[in-house]
């Protein structure tokens, strides 16, 4: 692919979203082998710093994961695709969900990759994802029966295919409400909006950005509607490190 890299901004007027997986940490053969390493988080501290706090990361993943892979970091985070929101200042919110209902549904999700080889289930307490990466050949069988078993839980769930996953998250949140949720407190508000992902869950935030005026960046190939493209989270990290590298407004500083 070839990258688009956007314009350089001033990470002082801006608002950095950043998602995970594919985004900050390469994609992993499963979740549980995900890492972020050392270097980007070292470089999320200084991002921080350039941005004046105005930095969250927007992921599927739970908030309590998230926190665990970028330790010691705290970051305002938005989890399990907006599900879960933890502000600036700490505040917290998270989507109430029928605990019965969500238990129904994470046991059809077990059957359906029941004594499958290389098919994976991620319970993300009150999200759930069927990972066939290791079993491609499945992935029509896969996407049509989990397909079948959200739209039996249609009232409460909502079905979102990414790469090589289906996911059954909460309905009514998306990256892109989390994104607006940031928007409108400080340090966030009225901040040029930066975000940055590699899937189809991160379109919704691409779509809020591209609103306010902000910059979209796909991470990786595939069709987006992202204006800007990098092609890996190697990629975005120089790209970031460019920026924190550089004076309100001015070229890179060489000290």
């Amino acid at each position: 692919m070839e990258a688009r890299t956007p314009r350089p901004p001033d990470l002082a007027r801006c608002a950095l979203f950043l998602d995970l997986d594919g985004t900050l940490a390469p994609i992993a053969p499963s979740p549980d082998a995900a890492r972020v390493p050392g270097a980007t988080v070292a470089l999320l501290r200084r991002l921080v710093c350039a941005t004046g706090g105005a930095l969250a990361v927007v992921s599927g993943r739970s908030i309590e994961v998230i926190d665990r892979l970028l330790q010691p970091l705290r970051l305002p985070v938005a989890g399990l695709h907006g599900a879960q929101w933890r502000g600036p200042g700490s505040q917290a919110w998270e989507l109430p969900v029928d605990r019965d209902r969500a238990a129904r549904l994470l046991a059809r999700l077990r059957d359906i990759a029941a004594g499958q080889a290389g098919i994976y289930v991620e319970d993300k307490d009150i999200s759930f994802a069927i990972h066939y990466r290791h079993a491609p050949r499945e992935e029509a069988r896969i996407r049509a029966e989990v397909a079948a078993a959200a739209a039996d839980f249609a009232s409460d769930y909502t079905l979102q295919f990414g790469k090589m996953v289906a996911e059954v998250k909460p309905r009514g949140v998306d990256k892109g409400s989390a994104v607006e949720r940031f928007m409108a407190v400080a340090p966030f508000a009225s901040r040029l909006p930066v975000m940055a992902g590699d899937d189809l869950t991160d379109e919704a935030a691409f779509a809020v950005v591209a609103r306010l005026g902000g910059i979209a960046i796909k991470i990786g190939d595939g069709d987006t509607s992202a204006p800007w493209q990098l092609p890996d989270p190697d990629a975005l990290a120089r790209w970031l490190d460019d920026l924190s590298a550089r004076g309100p407004s001015g070229p890179p500083r060489h000290e």
